[in-house]
């Protein structure tokens, strides 16, 4: 019947091709235009055939529907091909396939204006490929065959995507009572048939294969995010909008090239990693910690909190088990600093690793917490379970969020009290972030010596700053004299971890606590890194590893008890 071409700012224009004598234009799927923005209503207008000319009718919204720079409250028609539509950021031009359209009267307060023009002049339709905004599912059946319908895949994926539902919902099969394996097997033969019956005709330039794949990781996995997963240069996925994924590769953000279709896809791909967890999104709660099957790390934030769509991010962890050499391997530290920390840990050392966001800090503590001996019998804290320990005598416990009655919580605090009822020799918490640091310093000084956990900080020196805002969250009212004197007495060592600007992440520092003197925390620093250029070969920061010559206070205290150290890698480096 009539075509819209559709152009904002952000993305190139798109075709949409209606066969009906009446689409919707708004938010919501059920649309044939979807337009996207807080100020588009899920029905923000129409557009009507009527005696063979074309109206077009505003139904609500915060977005004036203007026609020519004039707004409408209600009908307004004939519109002419040459006439410019805009609703919010959006511009739309409507083209008539009836042929020469009937010329009728404007409605009132409507006078016919020089139209403005996409491309300087008179309105050009777009190229095929320059569709991006897939067909709903309630218009999927009409356009499945139609042969001018550009060759998008995107476009073919949703509604192969929606003839996949109706398949689904005609057989009755009840996905729930399938295992993962055979939903995965049964979708499969699925969407063949589904491809098989109604869309023979598929574009030549459409991959088939690569097609069923994409509607089948959208139907029961997680879309297009499922290739980035599977990919192992990628180490960070970042969903921005359903339109805009970036990922991190060699330590530099990026564009990926895929996107979702549809806000509802991405909300979709949520609720599947975070349902089998027992945790729940939606507008009562938009904020939700979970991880995926393989540990990587996901954070997902939704409307109204995320102001334009859904957004996820997943911190990807590596699918080998990293061993102390890896380190040496990255460049993240050298021989002589992974020595010391083997000895550390194994002779139960209380210690925090702190860096900044994304610094490495829980790589780093699964990589310290394997040095632990198999005799020792482990309990792991985590507000979403990361940590991967081989230990046999292992106790691993997850925080869990309120229900929908707001009831049910357990925190990370109270899984620490808990742990020290259950006959730990180390407790290893993920990460410290509030009045749990209090109890974990009291696990520290009650005999769980060799106890691990993570914290954000800048330096050392600040770790102690920070250690201390987070006793006092506690709400215990503890005079900051006390508080020095726990922390002191509590943590032997801080292993602080550095993200460069190149990417690179280094132990930048290995740091002892001596004590306390003068009301003042002491440390001193064990091992660093001199950094010669932050510019170097690839533009990679460019340094060295070396000792400062500072022999740690417990070493003697490990001489006297037999244990072999070798002296030699406590000796300053010359520049």
């Amino acid at each position: 019947m009539f075509n819209v071409v559709v152009e904002t700012g952000k993305s190139g224009p798109r075709t949409v091709r209606c066969l009906h004598k009446e689409c919707g234009i708004g938010r919501s799927d059920e649309n044939l235009v979807i337009l996207q923005g807080w100020s588009i209503a899920k029905h923000h207008a129409t557009i009507r055939v009527i005696d063979e000319a074309i109206y077009i009718e505003s139904t609500g919204g915060r977005a004036t529907v203007r026609v020519n720079g004039s707004a409408i409250k209600s009908q307004h028609g004939p519109v002419e091909e040459t006439d410019l539509v805009e609703i919010g950021d959006y511009k739309l031009r409507i083209s008539s396939e009836l042929g020469k359209a009937k010329r009728a009267a404007p409605s009132a307060g409507h006078k016919p204006a020089p139209a403005p023009s996409f491309n300087g002049g008179e309105a050009s339709p777009p190229p095929p490929a320059a569709v991006a905004a897939p067909a709903p599912a309630s218009a999927s059946t009409d356009l499945a065959t139609t042969d001018d319908v550009p060759p998008d895949i995107v476009v073919w994926r949703e509604r192969v995507h929606a003839s996949l539902l109706k398949q689904l919902d005609l057989r009755r099969i009840d996905v729930h009572s399938l295992s993962d394996e055979e939903l995965r097997t049964k979708t499969s033969e699925l969407i063949d048939a589904v491809m098989d019956k109604e869309y023979k005709d598929l574009p030549k330039v459409i991959n088939r294969k690569m097609l069923a794949k994409q509607v089948l990781d959208e139907a029961i996995g997680l879309g297009p995010l499922e290739n980035l997963i599977e990919d192992n240069s990628v180490t960070e996925i970042m969903v921005n909008a359903h339109d805009q994924i970036y990922i991190e590769r060699a330590g530099r953000i990026e564009k990926s090239p895929v996107y979702f279709t549809n806000d509802r896809a991405v909300l979709s791909a949520i609720e599947r990693i975070v349902t089998p967890l027992g945790r729940r999104i939606d507008e009562s709660s938009p904020m939700v910690d979970a991880r995926l099957k393989d540990g990587s790390r996901v954070n997902a934030i939704i409307p109204p909190i995320a102001l334009r769509g859904p957004s996820i991010s997943i911190r990807k962890f590596a699918k080998r088990k990293l061993e102390g050499r890896d380190l040496i391997t990255f460049g993240s530290l050298d021989e002589s600093m992974l020595a010391f920390l083997e000895i550390a840990v194994r002779e139960r050392k209380n210690i925090v690793v702190t860096g900044g966001t994304g610094s490495g800090k829980t790589t780093l503590l699964n990589i310290l917490s394997n040095f632990i001996p198999d005799r020792d019998r482990i309990v792991t804290i985590e507000d979403a379970a990361e940590l991967k320990l081989v230990q046999p005598n292992l106790v691993a416990l997850e925080a869990r969020p309120p229900n929908l009655e707001g009831k049910g919580q357990v925190t990370i605090r109270d899984l620490v009290k808990n742990a020290l009822r259950m006959r730990p020799d180390r407790i290893v918490v993920g990460e410290c972030r509030g009045g749990e640091t209090l109890d974990m310093l009291q696990a520290m000084n009650t005999g769980h010596e060799g106890s691990l956990t993570t914290a954000h900080a800048n330096s050392p020196r600040d770790a102690i700053s920070r250690v201390e805002v987070m006793v006092l969250m506690a709400g215990m009212d503890l005079p900051m004299a006390v508080v020095r004197e726990q922390i002191s007495s509590a943590v032997d060592m801080i292993v602080h971890q550095r993200r460069y600007p190149c990417g690179s992440r280094k132990v930048s520092h290995i740091t002892e606590v001596t004590g306390i003197e003068s009301g003042t925390i002491q440390l001193q620093d064990i091992f660093s890194f001199k950094v010669s250029t932050f510019n170097g070969r690839d533009g990679k920061v460019e340094g060295y590893f070396t000792p400062t010559g500072a022999i740690p206070e417990f070493m003697e205290e490990l001489a006297d008890r037999g244990v072999p150290i070798d002296l030699d890698i406590f000796r300053k480096v010359e520049e």
